[in-house]
Protein backbone atom coordinates (compact mmCIF):
# COMPACT_ATOMS: atom_id res chain seq x y z
CA UNK A 1 0.00 0.00 0.00
CA UNK A 2 1.27 3.70 -0.45
CA UNK A 3 -0.52 6.49 0.62
CA UNK A 4 -3.81 6.94 2.08
CA UNK A 5 -6.47 8.07 -1.17
CA UNK A 6 -9.22 11.01 -0.85
CA UNK A 7 -10.11 12.17 2.24
CA UNK A 8 -7.47 10.08 4.13
CA UNK A 9 -9.37 6.94 2.86
CA UNK A 10 -8.53 3.43 4.02
CA UNK A 11 -7.10 2.35 0.64
CA UNK A 12 -4.58 4.44 -1.59
CA UNK A 13 -5.03 5.49 -5.14
CA UNK A 14 -2.67 2.86 -6.50
CA UNK A 15 -4.55 0.38 -4.66
CA UNK A 16 -7.88 1.37 -6.19
CA UNK A 17 -6.87 2.21 -9.77
CA UNK A 18 -7.47 -0.47 -12.00
CA UNK A 19 -4.74 0.96 -15.00
CA UNK A 20 -5.91 -1.18 -17.88
CA UNK A 21 -4.21 -0.89 -21.04
CA UNK A 22 -6.37 -0.78 -23.72
CA UNK A 23 -3.84 -2.12 -25.82
CA UNK A 24 -3.29 -5.32 -23.98
CA UNK A 25 -6.34 -8.04 -24.12
CA UNK A 26 -8.03 -8.92 -21.04
CA UNK A 27 -8.46 -12.41 -20.21
CA UNK A 28 -11.43 -13.80 -18.88
CA UNK A 29 -10.26 -16.65 -15.68
CA UNK A 30 -13.59 -17.82 -16.71
CA UNK A 31 -17.11 -18.43 -14.65
CA UNK A 32 -17.59 -20.21 -11.75
CA UNK A 33 -20.82 -22.95 -11.07
CA UNK A 34 -21.55 -22.02 -7.66
CA UNK A 35 -23.83 -24.97 -7.23
CA UNK A 36 -20.70 -27.24 -8.11
CA UNK A 37 -18.88 -25.51 -4.68
CA UNK A 38 -21.91 -25.54 -2.79
CA UNK A 39 -25.12 -26.92 -3.94
CA UNK A 40 -26.95 -24.92 -0.86
CA UNK A 41 -26.23 -21.75 -2.86
CA UNK A 42 -29.06 -22.43 -5.79
CA UNK A 43 -31.40 -21.91 -2.88
CA UNK A 44 -32.29 -18.46 -2.63
CA UNK A 45 -33.65 -18.84 0.90
CA UNK A 46 -30.51 -20.15 1.82
CA UNK A 47 -28.12 -17.69 0.27
CA UNK A 48 -30.37 -15.23 2.20
CA UNK A 49 -30.13 -16.62 5.32
CA UNK A 50 -26.12 -16.97 4.15
CA UNK A 51 -25.97 -13.33 4.14
CA UNK A 52 -28.00 -11.86 6.99
CA UNK A 53 -26.43 -10.46 9.58
CA UNK A 54 -26.69 -12.59 13.35
CA UNK A 55 -25.00 -9.51 14.84
CA UNK A 56 -26.97 -8.63 18.55
CA UNK A 57 -28.93 -4.54 17.84
CA UNK A 58 -30.21 -3.13 21.08
CA UNK A 59 -32.82 -1.12 18.54
CA UNK A 60 -35.76 -2.44 17.78
CA UNK A 61 -37.40 -2.35 14.39
CA UNK A 62 -38.65 0.57 13.80
CA UNK A 63 -36.97 2.81 16.25
CA UNK A 64 -34.17 5.36 15.64
CA UNK A 65 -30.94 2.86 14.40
CA UNK A 66 -28.74 6.42 13.74
CA UNK A 67 -29.57 9.50 14.83
CA UNK A 68 -27.66 13.02 13.66
CA UNK A 69 -28.31 15.95 16.22
CA UNK A 70 -27.46 19.18 15.26
CA UNK A 71 -24.82 18.09 12.79
CA UNK A 72 -22.53 20.97 11.73
CA UNK A 73 -19.10 20.54 9.66
CA UNK A 74 -17.12 23.77 8.59
CA UNK A 75 -13.87 23.42 6.39
CA UNK A 76 -12.70 26.84 7.55
CA UNK A 77 -15.47 29.33 6.60
CA UNK A 78 -17.04 27.56 4.80
CA UNK A 79 -20.28 25.40 6.46
CA UNK A 80 -20.44 22.13 4.73
CA UNK A 81 -23.12 21.06 7.00
CA UNK A 82 -25.33 23.14 9.00
CA UNK A 83 -27.20 21.81 12.35
CA UNK A 84 -28.69 18.74 10.77
CA UNK A 85 -30.92 16.73 12.34
CA UNK A 86 -32.52 13.04 10.89
CA UNK A 87 -33.08 9.76 12.02
CA UNK A 88 -32.41 6.47 10.39
CA UNK A 89 -35.32 3.80 12.03
CA UNK A 90 -33.95 0.28 11.99
CA UNK A 91 -35.29 -2.16 8.76
CA UNK A 92 -36.06 1.02 6.60
CA UNK A 93 -34.41 2.75 3.42
CA UNK A 94 -34.03 6.39 3.84
CA UNK A 95 -32.86 8.78 1.02
CA UNK A 96 -30.79 11.76 1.82
CA UNK A 97 -31.03 13.62 -1.60
CA UNK A 98 -29.97 17.64 -2.97
CA UNK A 99 -28.92 19.44 -5.86
CA UNK A 100 -25.08 19.17 -6.18
CA UNK A 101 -23.33 21.10 -3.34
CA UNK A 102 -25.94 20.26 -0.94
CA UNK A 103 -23.88 18.72 1.59
CA UNK A 104 -24.73 15.05 1.32
CA UNK A 105 -21.80 13.17 0.73
CA UNK A 106 -19.90 15.76 3.56
CA UNK A 107 -22.79 14.26 5.69
CA UNK A 108 -22.14 10.19 4.72
CA UNK A 109 -18.53 11.25 5.66
CA UNK A 110 -19.44 12.79 9.02
CA UNK A 111 -21.64 9.53 9.92
CA UNK A 112 -18.91 6.87 8.88
CA UNK A 113 -16.40 8.74 10.60
CA UNK A 114 -14.04 10.43 7.15
CA UNK A 115 -14.89 13.74 8.69
CA UNK A 116 -15.02 14.71 12.57
CA UNK A 117 -18.05 16.81 12.87
CA UNK A 118 -17.02 20.87 14.01
CA UNK A 119 -19.85 20.37 16.34
CA UNK A 120 -23.25 18.46 16.85
CA UNK A 121 -23.53 14.46 17.67
CA UNK A 122 -24.13 11.39 15.63
CA UNK A 123 -25.39 8.49 18.13
CA UNK A 124 -25.88 5.00 16.55
CA UNK A 125 -27.38 2.28 18.15
CA UNK A 126 -28.15 3.72 21.39
CA UNK A 127 -24.44 5.42 21.60
CA UNK A 128 -22.91 8.50 20.47
CA UNK A 129 -19.98 7.98 18.26
CA UNK A 130 -18.07 11.23 19.54
CA UNK A 131 -14.02 10.81 18.52
CA UNK A 132 -14.87 6.94 17.53
CA UNK A 133 -12.47 6.02 14.69
CA UNK A 134 -13.22 5.17 11.30
CA UNK A 135 -11.97 1.37 11.67
CA UNK A 136 -13.86 0.87 15.18
CA UNK A 137 -17.15 3.08 13.22
CA UNK A 138 -17.17 -0.35 10.88
CA UNK A 139 -16.69 -2.56 13.98
CA UNK A 140 -19.53 -1.06 15.25
CA UNK A 141 -21.56 -1.63 12.29
CA UNK A 142 -21.50 1.08 9.69
CA UNK A 143 -20.21 0.41 6.18
CA UNK A 144 -20.43 2.07 3.07
CA UNK A 145 -20.01 2.47 -0.49
CA UNK A 146 -18.24 4.98 -2.22
CA UNK A 147 -19.26 7.60 -5.61
CA UNK A 148 -15.94 6.35 -7.33
CA UNK A 149 -15.44 2.72 -7.24
CA UNK A 150 -12.75 1.28 -4.47
CA UNK A 151 -11.89 -1.78 -5.06
CA UNK A 152 -8.24 -4.26 -5.19
CA UNK A 153 -8.53 -4.27 -8.57
CA UNK A 154 -6.35 -7.09 -8.69
CA UNK A 155 -7.98 -9.45 -6.56
CA UNK A 156 -10.48 -11.29 -7.76
CA UNK A 157 -13.91 -10.79 -6.98
CA UNK A 158 -14.16 -13.14 -4.07
CA UNK A 159 -10.99 -12.28 -2.34
CA UNK A 160 -12.38 -8.26 -2.21
CA UNK A 161 -15.31 -9.41 -0.84
CA UNK A 162 -12.90 -11.83 1.80
CA UNK A 163 -11.30 -8.60 2.62
CA UNK A 164 -14.40 -7.30 4.21
CA UNK A 165 -14.99 -10.22 6.02
CA UNK A 166 -11.80 -9.71 8.23
CA UNK A 167 -13.95 -6.34 9.40
CA UNK A 168 -15.70 -9.20 12.02
CA UNK A 169 -12.89 -11.80 12.55
CA UNK A 170 -11.15 -12.03 15.69
CA UNK A 171 -7.56 -13.61 14.73
CA UNK A 172 -4.50 -12.18 15.84
CA UNK A 173 -1.47 -11.14 13.55
CA UNK A 174 0.04 -14.27 15.48
CA UNK A 175 -2.34 -16.14 15.27
CA UNK A 176 -2.50 -15.87 11.28
CA UNK A 177 0.99 -16.17 11.12
CA UNK A 178 0.98 -19.94 12.67
CA UNK A 179 -2.50 -20.34 11.26
CA UNK A 180 -4.53 -21.42 14.08
CA UNK A 181 -7.45 -23.33 14.57
CA UNK A 182 -9.32 -20.24 14.67
CA UNK A 183 -8.00 -18.10 12.29
CA UNK A 184 -8.40 -21.67 9.75
CA UNK A 185 -11.73 -21.81 10.92
CA UNK A 186 -12.64 -17.87 10.06
CA UNK A 187 -10.87 -18.09 6.62
CA UNK A 188 -13.01 -21.12 5.80
CA UNK A 189 -16.26 -19.73 6.95
CA UNK A 190 -14.84 -16.43 4.69
CA UNK A 191 -14.69 -18.26 1.90
CA UNK A 192 -18.13 -19.73 2.28
CA UNK A 193 -20.02 -16.20 3.05
CA UNK A 194 -18.17 -14.57 0.22
CA UNK A 195 -19.14 -17.02 -2.08
CA UNK A 196 -23.15 -16.34 -0.73
CA UNK A 197 -22.79 -12.60 -1.16
CA UNK A 198 -21.94 -12.62 -4.42
CA UNK A 199 -24.67 -15.05 -5.51
CA UNK A 200 -26.78 -12.67 -3.19
CA UNK A 201 -25.75 -9.16 -5.71
CA UNK A 202 -25.46 -11.83 -8.66
CA UNK A 203 -22.15 -11.74 -9.79
CA UNK A 204 -21.40 -15.49 -8.42
CA UNK A 205 -20.22 -16.45 -11.38
CA UNK A 206 -17.87 -13.77 -11.64
CA UNK A 207 -16.02 -15.01 -8.62
CA UNK A 208 -12.67 -15.70 -9.64
CA UNK A 209 -12.07 -12.78 -12.13
CA UNK A 210 -10.28 -9.76 -11.07
CA UNK A 211 -12.04 -6.76 -10.21
CA UNK A 212 -10.73 -4.91 -13.11
CA UNK A 213 -11.82 -7.36 -15.56
CA UNK A 214 -15.68 -6.89 -13.97
CA UNK A 215 -18.02 -4.37 -16.40
CA UNK A 216 -18.82 -1.46 -14.38
CA UNK A 217 -22.19 -2.85 -13.11
CA UNK A 218 -20.32 -5.73 -12.01
CA UNK A 219 -17.72 -3.50 -9.78
CA UNK A 220 -21.01 -1.27 -8.32
CA UNK A 221 -22.12 -4.57 -7.04
CA UNK A 222 -19.02 -6.16 -6.14
CA UNK A 223 -18.46 -2.90 -3.51
CA UNK A 224 -22.12 -3.71 -2.25
CA UNK A 225 -20.89 -6.94 -1.61
CA UNK A 226 -18.11 -6.63 0.10
CA UNK A 227 -19.88 -3.70 2.49
CA UNK A 228 -22.29 -6.06 3.05
CA UNK A 229 -19.61 -8.74 3.68
CA UNK A 230 -18.24 -6.61 7.43
CA UNK A 231 -22.02 -7.50 8.59
CA UNK A 232 -23.46 -3.82 9.08
CA UNK A 233 -26.60 -2.98 10.95
CA UNK A 234 -26.31 0.20 8.43
CA UNK A 235 -25.32 -0.11 4.84
CA UNK A 236 -24.74 3.60 3.49
CA UNK A 237 -24.79 3.82 -0.51
CA UNK A 238 -23.11 6.77 -1.77
CA UNK A 239 -24.80 6.83 -5.39
CA UNK A 240 -24.69 3.42 -6.26
CA UNK A 241 -26.67 4.14 -9.83
CA UNK A 242 -24.12 6.48 -11.56
CA UNK A 243 -23.62 5.35 -14.36
CA UNK A 244 -25.79 3.27 -14.66
CA UNK A 245 -28.52 2.59 -17.85
CA UNK A 246 -32.13 1.93 -17.33
CA UNK A 247 -32.30 -1.52 -16.93
CA UNK A 248 -29.75 -1.66 -15.05
CA UNK A 249 -31.07 1.05 -12.29
CA UNK A 250 -33.95 -1.52 -12.09
CA UNK A 251 -31.98 -4.09 -11.23
CA UNK A 252 -30.51 -2.18 -8.71
CA UNK A 253 -33.84 -1.09 -7.47
CA UNK A 254 -34.97 -4.56 -7.00
CA UNK A 255 -31.17 -5.55 -5.47
CA UNK A 256 -32.02 -2.62 -2.50
CA UNK A 257 -34.88 -3.84 -1.89
CA UNK A 258 -33.65 -7.60 -1.32
CA UNK A 259 -30.98 -6.16 1.02
CA UNK A 260 -33.58 -4.44 3.16
CA UNK A 261 -35.83 -7.54 3.16
CA UNK A 262 -33.07 -9.43 4.27
CA UNK A 263 -32.90 -7.79 7.63
CA UNK A 264 -30.22 -4.63 6.96
CA UNK A 265 -31.24 -1.01 6.99
CA UNK A 266 -29.90 1.30 4.44
CA UNK A 267 -28.98 4.94 3.83
CA UNK A 268 -29.45 6.01 -0.25
CA UNK A 269 -27.64 8.92 -2.00
CA UNK A 270 -28.76 9.07 -5.23
CA UNK A 271 -29.59 11.94 -7.83
CA UNK A 272 -31.59 9.68 -9.87
CA UNK A 273 -35.45 11.06 -8.44
CA UNK A 274 -36.90 7.83 -10.58
CA UNK A 275 -35.29 5.57 -8.10
CA UNK A 276 -34.98 7.35 -4.87
CA UNK A 277 -38.69 7.90 -5.01
CA UNK A 278 -39.44 4.04 -5.99
CA UNK A 279 -37.29 2.34 -3.15
CA UNK A 280 -36.96 4.89 -0.05
CA UNK A 281 -39.51 4.79 2.66
CA UNK A 282 -38.53 8.42 3.80
CA UNK A 283 -36.58 10.72 2.18
CA UNK A 284 -34.60 14.14 3.46
CA UNK A 285 -33.26 16.83 1.32
CA UNK A 286 -30.64 18.97 1.67
CA UNK A 287 -29.58 22.11 0.61
CA UNK A 288 -26.77 24.30 0.89
CA UNK A 289 -26.24 22.11 3.81
CA UNK A 290 -29.48 22.57 5.59
CA UNK A 291 -32.45 20.06 5.77
CA UNK A 292 -35.10 21.79 4.08
CA UNK A 293 -37.82 18.82 4.22
CA UNK A 294 -38.23 15.17 5.35
CA UNK A 295 -40.93 12.62 4.54
CA UNK A 296 -42.46 9.72 2.21
CA UNK A 297 -41.59 10.25 -1.15
CA UNK A 298 -45.09 11.36 -1.51
CA UNK A 299 -44.56 14.01 0.33
CA UNK A 300 -41.18 15.20 -0.89
CA UNK A 301 -42.59 15.20 -4.28
CA UNK A 302 -44.86 17.82 -3.93
CA UNK A 303 -42.82 19.62 -1.81
CA UNK A 304 -42.76 22.99 -2.64
CA UNK A 305 -39.20 24.09 -1.03
CA UNK A 306 -37.43 20.66 -2.77
CA UNK A 307 -39.12 21.75 -5.82
CA UNK A 308 -37.55 25.28 -5.66
CA UNK A 309 -34.22 23.52 -4.88
CA UNK A 310 -34.20 21.28 -7.75
CA UNK A 311 -35.64 23.74 -10.00
CA UNK A 312 -35.79 27.34 -8.88
CA UNK A 313 -38.46 30.01 -8.48
CA UNK A 314 -39.16 33.03 -11.10
CA UNK A 315 -37.54 36.14 -9.92
CA UNK A 316 -40.88 37.72 -9.17
CA UNK A 317 -41.55 35.12 -6.53
CA UNK A 318 -38.32 35.64 -4.80
CA UNK A 319 -38.29 40.01 -5.35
Amino acid sequence: MTTPGPGDALFGNEDMAAEIDPDVPVESAGTVDVTQINPDLADPEAVAEAVATDRAIDTEIGEALLRTEDLTVRFGGLVALDAVSFEIRRGEILGLIGPNGAGKTTCFNAISGVYRPTSGTVYFDGKPLTKTKRNAITRLGIARTFQNIRLFSEMTALENVVVGTDARHRTSVFGAIFRTARHRREERDAITRGMALLEFVGIAPRAVEKAKNLSYGDQRRLEIARALATEPKLLCLDEPAAGFNPSEKASLMDLIRKIRDDGFTVLLIEHDMRLVMGVTDRIVVLEFGKKIAEGAPAEIRDNPAVIAAYLGVPDDVTA
